[in-house]
């Protein structure tokens, strides 16, 4: 009985695995970007300020847009609880830090923030380069900073809210905005509505699908051992 349950319980990951990892899905941590420097090109073949390189996503950020790092892993950033280890995003000039991806991306997108606790942010999606054409996708983001536990460094940028919105059309270009030097972003999260690397992600109706057949599947194995249970023992 427990081999056929094994058994259907496989079918049912092999099943869901596809629909919940999907290869348009990207992540964007920032870790590897240096402390106060430009992230510039780092994930679009390039480097960053400092001469970092990451993975080449085909994205890349305006020259306001600066990586930092966390105090307790030696940079100057006095923040916590970040859901990546110790790089986030953040800007001290202009509006905002501007996010370009010309292979653009549907869907909807998602990110972490934390602000100070009266200054929140704004978001918002265009579908063209440079903040540019129409605007797909707006958000106003509150003030979430405050009393919170986490290291003493951290105050009052330790608590990360995860967000996210769903658009149509193809966006190529987002402003991450705010007041500089109040609010930062981690985990940009492209093609999924829920950002990666904190909290539980809720199902694609696809998944939630295959969830149910897979369940199903393995309720009736289940109801069908135990009526043969059931026979042999009458015999």
């Amino acid at each position: 009985m427990l081999r056929s349950i094994g058994a259907a319980s496989a079918a049912l990951a092999l099943a869901c695995a596809p629909q919940v990892a999907e290869a348009s899905v990207i992540v964007l941590d920032f870790e590897g970007v240096g402390d106060q420097v430009s992230v510039g090109e780092f994930y679009n073949g390039g480097t960053d300020g400092a001469g970092n390189s990451g993975t080449n996503y085909g994205v890349s950020f305006s020259t306001t847009s600066l990586g930092i790092i966390d105090q307790d892993a030696g940079g100057s950033g006095n923040f916590a609880n970040e859901p990546s280890p110790s790089t986030v995003l953040f800007f001290l000039s202009g509006g905002a830090a501007t996010m370009n991806y010309a292979a653009g991306f549907g869907t909807g997108f998602s990110f972490f923030y934390s602000s100070s606790a009266s200054l929140g942010g704004t978001i918002n999606v265009y579908e063209g380069l440079n903040a540019t054409g129409a605007l797909l996708a707006s958000l106003t983001l509150s003030p979430n900073g405050g009393t919170c536990s986490g290291d003493p460094s951290g105050f009052p940028f330790c608590t990360w809210t995860n967000i996210g919105v769903g658009f149509s059309g193809i966006a190529r270009s987002v402003d991450f905005g705010g007041t500089a030097n109040q609010i930062a972003f981690d985990n940009i999260t492209l093609g999924s509505t829920t950002a990666g690397g904190g909290g539980n992600a809720v199902p694609e109706p696809g998944t939630w699908a295959m969830m149910l057949l897979g369940f199903g599947a393995i309720g009736f194995t289940l109801r069908r051992r135990a009526r043969r249970g059931e026979l042999a023992q009458a015999a």
